[in-house]
């Protein structure tokens, strides 16, 4: 047998050697552990903040601004949250997170230097309502899908509740200011408000640059190296390749299930996921109305002789309180197990406060008032419990190419009651005795309905989560 034998001095052939690698790419943001979660919280925290500002002067917390509360004021931020909401329904799938971010914040800034530079031009609030509701409404769709992309599986309730907790915490900030102003103050109410959201608009600009794009959203657009660093800049300071590999091939596996059906597939696949959250997300909007902020104000003057008094500050700090422990709760007890407690107790509390209501002198017994007083803080910390379940419900129960435009949806029904409650509603015993009667009826009727449909998604990836919301019925809380 021959051997041919290479000549001694004869250069040696070149071999082309494919190395791929997984490890962690080295980023001048190495040392932040975590940087999407530290950028969603301060986004909850300072943009959701601002809109929750704007939306409790449009229920009743526009006391000293000079500003008339015509039926135009109280809902104009409501349907910019509609326009914004269709808006980044049409571009989220094209267009990355972090546009909208900017976008929103750009809009709540325009909003608050309106506010600082015209606090009594009536139209310039307004159009200041507008633009400010189109910025929420920007960046409410893209944020509870990002987060529900991006979070752990075991911890994805808490980091979308930002959104519904930052809501409280700008509610409560409104409330406060403007159940406390004195009107002697050199400074008008509606210039605090605006140098509020120049303050929280700066800070959502400084932490623009922590944002992650999520990995599904990379790789729907076919660039998996963008992909493949996305995921590893969402994994914890410790995680080792074979999680980060895990985790990939996880949302590798959610995009391509969600590609290969037809539109008709997932639109006829939805249809169970919008009705469980048609009776849950739009729940949220007779959380805090019109009507309660009239109760609230009339029963704290009758029992404690004025407005400018505790209750109506605990009244606010309560709803934030309960949003803060669901947070911490709801990712180790369930958010079904949480979300039923919550929404029972708030229809019990409306009935008690219907049949307080049904008798027309009890508005004038400061005993009974005390009651009212009482029973509408109670609902707010149960509402806050209620309210913070719903995101993470949101960014899991569609299927992912019709997911925008379903949240999107839903979020245009709830900010839709808020406008129905606004123009119908009449201050009066008969009418408050009617609105706590049909909601309290509305909420335990939901209740039940979700406690047979409603599915426990805890510690589900997105992929798993969807296939269990698109089960008729679901009644296990586990």
């Amino acid at each position: 047998m021959k051997v041919n034998k290479m000549a001694i001095g004869q250069p040696t052939p070149d071999t082309n050697i494919e190395v791929i690698t997984t490890s962690r790419p080295q980023s001048k943001f190495n040392c932040c552990v975590n940087r999407q979660r530290l950028h969603s919280i301060i986004t909850g925290m300072v943009i959701f903040s601002y809109g929750g500002m704007d939306m409790a002067q449009g229920l009743g917390w526009n006391r000293y601004t000079g500003i008339a509360d015509t039926y135009q004021f109280e809902f104009s931020w409501f349907i910019g949250v509609i326009i914004g909401a269709i808006l980044s329904a049409l571009a989220v799938v094209h267009v990355p997170k972090l546009y909208f971010y900017a976008l929103a914040i750009v809009m709540q800034l325009i909003d608050a230097i309106i506010c600082v530079s015209a606090p009594y031009n009536y139209d310039a609030m307004v159009a200041a309502r507008y633009i400010g509701g189109i910025g929420i409404g920007l960046i409410t769709v893209p944020f509870i899908i990002h987060n529900s992309e991006v979070a752990p599986s075991d911890d994805r309730g808490k980091w979308c509740a930002v959104e519904q907790s930052g809501l409280g915490l700008g509610i409560a900030i409104q409330v406060i200011m403007d159940s406390m102003w004195n009107p002697a103050l050199s400074i008008e109410n509606n210039q605090v408000h605006g140098i509020i959201g120049i303050v929280f608009a700066i800070v959502a600009i400084a932490i623009l640059m922590l944002s992650v794009e999520s990995p599904i959203f990379r790789l729907r657009r076919n660039d998996y190296e963008m992909a493949l660093t996305c995921q590893w800049e969402l994994m914890g300071k410790n995680a080792t390749s074979e999680e980060h590999n895990e985790a990939l091939e996880e949302n590798k596996r959610y995009v391509s299930e969600g590609s290969h059906e037809s539109l008709g597939h997932d639109l006829s696949a939805s249809m169970i996921p919008f009705i469980k959250m048609f009776f849950c997300r739009c729940l949220v909007a007779f959380s805090f109305s019109m009507p309660l902020t009239k109760t609230i104000i009339a029963s704290t003057v009758v029992w404690k002789g004025t407005m400018y008094s505790w209750p109506i500050i605990v009244w606010r700090i309560l709803r934030w309180i309960g949003t803060l422990v669901a947070i911490l709760v709801m990712d180790k007890l369930g958010r079904k197990l949480l979300s039923m407690v919550a929404l029972v107790c708030m229809a019990g509390l409306m009935l008690g406060m219907a049949s307080i209501y049904s008798n027309w002198p009890n508005t004038l017994s400061p005993y009974y008032m005390a009651q009212v007083c009482r029973i509408s803080m109670v609902f707010q910390m149960f509402a806050g419990l209620f309210v913070a379940c719903t995101p993470a419900y949101m960014g899991e129960a569609f299927p992912m190419r019709v997911k925008p435009f379903m949240i999107a949806l839903i979020v245009c029904i709830e900010q839709v009651i808020h406008i129905i409650v606004i123009v119908t509603f009449e201050p009066n015993p008969y009418c408050f005795f009617q609105y706590y009667l049909s909601v309290g009826i509305i909420l335990l009727i939901s209740m039940l309905i979700l406690l047979v449909m409603l599915p426990e998604t805890r510690k589900m990836t997105l992929r798993q989560a969807g296939y269990r919301f698109r089960r008729p019925h679901d009644i296990w809380a586990h």
